[in-house]
């Protein structure tokens, strides 16, 4: 772990500021996404996950990668979690952060769980990170404006008490819903098998752009200083729901290949 965390260090060496990192989906959200996740596995997979993991599930271990950020150890991670680009821009277009984003991240990630002389223990701490940021993925705010740091900025009120837009789509939405999150996973929408497959088609670029189309909408979606509530979750939900759905079902399409 050493080794791989001097490496980092020196590819992550060039700063960018922030004063404030954002936030991400909210731990039911983190959760409804692994739980999604072992209905697609392939049993060889779930046996590898199984001896990684220490037989911990995926829905348990998908909040890790936010846990270890109150450890100053792990700061080099934090922008692993997001990636900002114009909405009306592409990643490839866009100004990368030299310290690193989702893509970076997730790209790491997988390099290290797929090399045979990585340990078993690096392979675990890096597929935790890799389960947690495939669903900070398909968080629409997660592909934000830098202006406004993914919607932290966004000031709105939620249920008439100060939010932001950022916030409401991590957590309050979902979490006003009153469901836990094996009741979410158990509720998803019944998709065909071409639907599925349609879900899981194409790369980690292809879904970038699939979830930043949505970041558009949702950025339209309210204006600064609204207040926010039942009527919104009412047209919205179903939208985090979905975005959820495909998290899941695109994590087991890549533990399945890398595993």
């Amino acid at each position: 772990m050493k080794l791989i965390f001097l490496t980092l260090a020196l590819i992550c060496s060039t700063t960018l500021s922030h004063a404030k990192k954002p936030t991400v989906w909210g731990k039911t959200g983190h959760r409804v996404v692994g739980a999604i996740a072992d209905d697609y596995l392939k049993n060889s997979t779930k046996r590898k996950l199984q001896n990684l993991l220490n037989h911990q599930s995926l829905a348990f271990v998908s909040t890790y990668a936010d846990e270890i950020k109150a450890d100053k150890r792990y700061d080099d991670f934090k922008t692993w979690h997001y990636l900002n680009m114009p909405l009306n821009g592409t990643y490839e277009t866009s100004n990368k952060n030299p310290k690193g984003d989702l893509v970076t991240g997730i790209t790491y990630c997988k390099t290290i769980i797929q090399n045979p002389a990585s340990s078993k223990d690096d392979k675990a701490f890096y597929l935790k990170l890799l389960i947690h940021l495939i669903g900070d993925l398909h968080q629409p705010f997660h592909i934000g404006l830098i202006e406004d740091r993914g919607g932290n900025d966004f000031k709105v009120k939620w249920q008439s008490r100060d939010s932001n837009m950022h916030k409401i789509w991590d957590t309050q939405m979902i979490e006003s819903y009153g469901m836990s999150f094996s009741e979410l996973a158990d509720n998803v929408d019944y998709l065909t098998k071409a639907e599925i497959e349609t879900i899981k088609k194409g790369d980690l670029l292809d879904w970038i752009k699939d979830t930043h189309e949505l970041t558009k909408m949702v950025y339209a979606s309210a204006e600064k200083g609204d207040n926010l509530g039942g009527n919104y979750s009412y047209k919205y939900l179903h939208v985090a729901r979905t975005q959820m759905q495909k998290a899941g079902i695109r994590l087991a399409k890549v533990l399945n290949a890398i595993l």
